[in-house]
């Protein structure tokens, strides 16, 4: 049989993908290469939304063209949001690679890479808009224990900086029994865990004319039976709505946690960057979430260095960040990207004034995470058993996964070891700004999840029950890493 890798670049829309990429090649006969072996097929799924993503895939194809040579019938695909972008660019800089297809047509790919491996040539295909809903198609999960569910892709806005809408297309939206359907299903295979995923996932409904779609979806996800976790990403500020908040607040499984990008804190630059909303808004969006969520955990993305931004408007995104008091910020320097009209505007700012803003909002936030973590200490927290999320976990003898409100816990284990899926109480008995530790377990809950974990492993499930013991290594093979951009550049 012909193996396969998928090589994940970007947002978790990508990752999202990436499963379908995977489900597709496996329905038609492929299988995954084993760790340490090269593939008979390689796939690059791509984004387009740094500045160094074209450097990043030019300089691994190079990599991979003197090994494709010592290969015969080996085969690479591109796809994603830079195969959009560049499209036929690719072939003319990489004439190695056999298939190039785009964010439309993902299903297309085993198709092309036959088409290319019968014709002996390059098969560029990209479509203007979407075939099929990614989410009709095959998947192959990367975790028995948590899912993507797709509620809509593509994009209405026109921020100035981003160049998604148009390699996304405009939004569409799927019908909430689908939507539900497929949560249903998945919980039926064990997932405990699902994120609602969206370019600008609360403007979900825009496309059937119900601005109370996604409020009513997250409701609609409260009465699913062995769905204990519901998160979503990334709301739009300007889209965000009391009814979206009151949704968190009552409805047991959705949990307090939010992520949603501020951008700047400027009003001047928000303006600039086509941001439909103002620092006044964002404050009272925080303010309104913490007084019906006190224990809500909200992150952001901000970026530091946009065309025209002054020291003062600088200051007025440092001023929101110390009165919005992330649990945690993915931040940004601005790059240039080609085709949006942020690229042509006066008044870039130099690289050295970006970098040093840049290490000031770091410092400020890190100092910000650090003590609101510190206010964890002490607490008991049900963590979700997590696969390769902590990196020292072998060296440290712990393992780790998130609690409710998504923060990353490293946690001690007993001697009935935990598997990922599993539901561990913990005691927090220290606090980092990315992560807190807790040296005592208070109980296990073995899940469906982990059986599900176990089963993926050739592994009997375990008996239901709860072991409290010395410390012990126990520390699952970790997933592979994608390389991470966020999905809210909208």
């Amino acid at each position: 049989m012909r193996t396969y890798e998928v090589r994940t670049y970007g947002c978790q829309m990508n990752v999202h993908d990436s499963e379908r990429l995977s489900g597709l090649l496996e329905d038609a006969g492929y299988t995954a290469a084993p760790d340490g072996e090269t593939p008979d097929v390689v796939v690059f799924n791509t984004c387009a939304v740094r500045e160094n993503a074209d450097n990043r895939l030019y300089g691994n194809l190079g990599h991979l063209a003197p090994v494709k040579a010592g290969r015969p019938g080996m085969q690479i695909a591109v796809g994603g949001c830079l195969a959009q972008k560049d499209q036929g660019e690719i072939v003319r800089r990489a004439p190695w690679v056999d298939v190039v297809f785009g964010t439309h047509n993902i299903g297309s790919l085993p198709v092309l890479l036959e088409r290319a491996r019968i014709a002996g040539e390059s098969q560029v295909e990209l479509k203007e808009s979407l075939e099929v809903f990614p989410s009709t198609l095959p998947t192959k999960r990367e975790s028995p224990y948590a899912a993507w569910v797709s509620v809509s892709v593509g994009c209405n806005n026109t921020c100035t900086f981003c160049i998604v809408p148009a390699l996304r297309g405009k939004e569409k939206d799927r019908r909430p029994g689908d939507v539900l359907a497929e949560v249903e299903a998945l919980v039926a295979q064990g997932v405990l865990e699902v994120t609602l995923l969206g370019q600008n996932v609360n403007t979900y409904g825009v496309e059937f004319g119900d601005r109370l779609a996604f409020g009513k979806l997250l409701r609609a996800c409260g009465s699913v039976e062995g769905l204990e976790r519901v998160r979503f990403t990334s709301p739009h500020p300007a889209a965000f709505t009391d009814d979206v908040i009151a949704a968190m607040a009552e409805t047991p499984n959705v949990m307090h946690q939010l992520h949603m990008p501020l951008q700047s804190g400027s009003d001047r630059v928000l303006k600039a960057m086509r941001r439909s909303y103002r620092a006044e808004r964002y404050l009272g969006i925080i303010e309104r979430v913490r007084a019906a969520m006190p224990d809500a955990a909200i992150s952001t993305d901000i970026i530091v260095g946009f065309p025209g931004e002054t020291e003062e408007d600088f200051q007025g995104t440092l001023d929101v960040v110390r009165q919005s008091r992330f649990a945690n910020a993915f931040t940004f320097q601005y790059s240039i990207r080609p085709g949006t009209p942020a690229a042509t505007m006066p008044d870039q700012v130099p690289k050295e004034v970006v970098q040093e803003r840049y290490e000031r909002l770091v410092a400020l936030q890190e100092e910000i995470s650090w003590e609101e973590n510190k206010t964890q200490v002490g607490r008991t927290l049900e963590v979700l058993v997590a696969e390769g999320e902590g990196r020292k976990d072998e060296a440290t003898r712990r393992l780790s996964g998130r609690a409710a409100d998504n923060r990353l816990v490293h946690f001690a284990v007993g001697e009935d070891v935990p598997r990922p899926g599993d539901m561990v109480t913990v005691e927090v008995t220290y606090a980092a700004p990315h992560h807190l530790v807790a040296d005592r377990a208070v109980s296990l809950r073995r899940t469906r999840a982990g059986d599900a974990w176990a089963a993926r492993q050739g592994a009997p499930a375990k008996p239901q029950g709860v072991s409290l013991g010395m410390p012990s290594i126990g520390r699952p093979a970790p997933l592979p890493e994608a390389v991470g951009c966020e999905v809210t550049s909208g």
